[in-house]
């Protein structure tokens, strides 16, 4: 990383020029006088003729010194003076360095895979998609938001099993996330069976704040656990639930295959229990949202994201090293050559 740790000393470059155009008026209306008190001399005899041309022949001698030296010296100069502003500016390389203190805060998304996540009643950018889908979309988005969190994944149909484990690796959440299969975990809606795993993973890795995300489209039909006594457990462990319920209520468009008609929509009735999903909210202190498009879903998570936030202090420093020496000892060296040359091979005569 590279830096001027004074850089409004740069300004001087400025002077530069001016000082280059003065030295140059000095030095034409210098040559402007010596010319003028030349042409003003008078002669008495012809033996100017050989004074001339001594005066010639030295002065196109003084005319190819003078050439080098516009072409040289002050290129020496100007570059040493250049350098040495920019040493003054002091430049410096180094390392930035963060280190980061975070009160991780454990989140679990427990998503439902049930058949009915499969019903069209859902679009984005234009095109008509599923609900789970739609859920992989704002998910992703919220998962890639958080920062120091650790994130586990339960899923559920018919039976819930663990996803994947809490973790940091944020890519590695999207990457799972994305593969998601509607009816991985059966066709029907295990809600209890998902808060119930959903509380084991939390307990794998010990932190001030765990969190549980339920997003399903259905009402608990399968599974051993009630919804309402997993959320009692929840609440006596002080993890808070936030339930999603998504979809409209009623029928809803799905795609099928007949093996008559080929493809085709059908309209399916789907139940959402918002009574018990609002109830195991409340429960645990958590809050209870229904998502009925993308755009709600999308303003859901990003409320939870607000609500939950992760306590993070950031220590940032840096280790640089000065550069200026070099730039100083490079600008002594050019004014040295500059000096030797002024004053020996390119010295000017009155």
């Amino acid at each position: 990383m590279f830096r001027f740790a004074s850089p409004l000393f740069l300004t001087l470059i400025l002077v530069i020029p001016i000082i280059f155009l003065i030295h140059r008026n000095k030095k034409n209306n210098k040559f402007d006088r010596a010319y003028n008190q030349c042409a003003s001399i008078n002669v008495s005899s012809i033996s100017f003729l050989n004074t001339q041309s001594n005066v010639k022949s030295n002065q196109n001698s003084l005319q190819s010194t003078s050439i080098t030296l516009t072409r040289l010296l002050p290129i020496l100069k100007y570059t040493a003076l250049a350098l040495m502003i920019i040493a003054l500016a002091r430049p410096q390389w180094g390392t930035k360095k963060t280190d980061v203190t975070t009160e991780g805060i454990n989140i679990i998304l427990a998503l439902d895979l049930s058949e009915s996540m499969a019903a069209l009643d859902f679009s984005s950018k234009g095109k008509i998609i599923t609900r789970l889908d739609a859920v992989k979309e704002v998910v992703s988005d919220f998962i890639m938001k958080r920062e120091g969190d650790r994130i586990g994944m339960v899923v559920f149909g018919s039976q819930a099993f663990t996803q994947l484990p809490l973790t940091r690796d944020y890519n590695t959440i999207s990457f799972v996330l994305e593969k998601l299969k509607i009816g991985a975990a059966g066709p029907s809606t295990a809600i209890g069976d998902a808060v119930g795993i959903s509380l084991k993973r939390l307990e794998d890795i010990k932190s001030k704040s765990n969190i549980i995300i339920l997003l399903t489209d259905g009402s608990s039909n399968s599974g051993e656990l009630a919804p309402e006594t997993a959320a009692s457990i929840a609440a006596e462990r002080g993890v808070k639930i936030y339930t999603i319920g998504v979809g409209k209520e009623g029928k809803a468009p799905f795609l099928i295959n007949d093996p008559v008609f080929g493809q085709r929509y059908v309209y399916q009735k789907v139940d959402i229990d918002h009574e018990t999903l609002k109830k195991m909210a409340d429960m645990t202190k958590g809050t209870f949202f229904a998502a009925e498009d993308v755009s709600t879903l999308q303003k859901i998570y990003q409320m939870i994201d607000n609500l939950e936030k992760t306590k993070v202090d950031v220590k940032s420093w840096a280790e640089y090293n000065e550069l200026y020496l070099w730039l100083l000892v490079s600008a002594l060296i050019l004014l040295g050559v500059y000096t030797v040359l002024s004053n020996t091979r390119f010295i000017r005569i009155p």
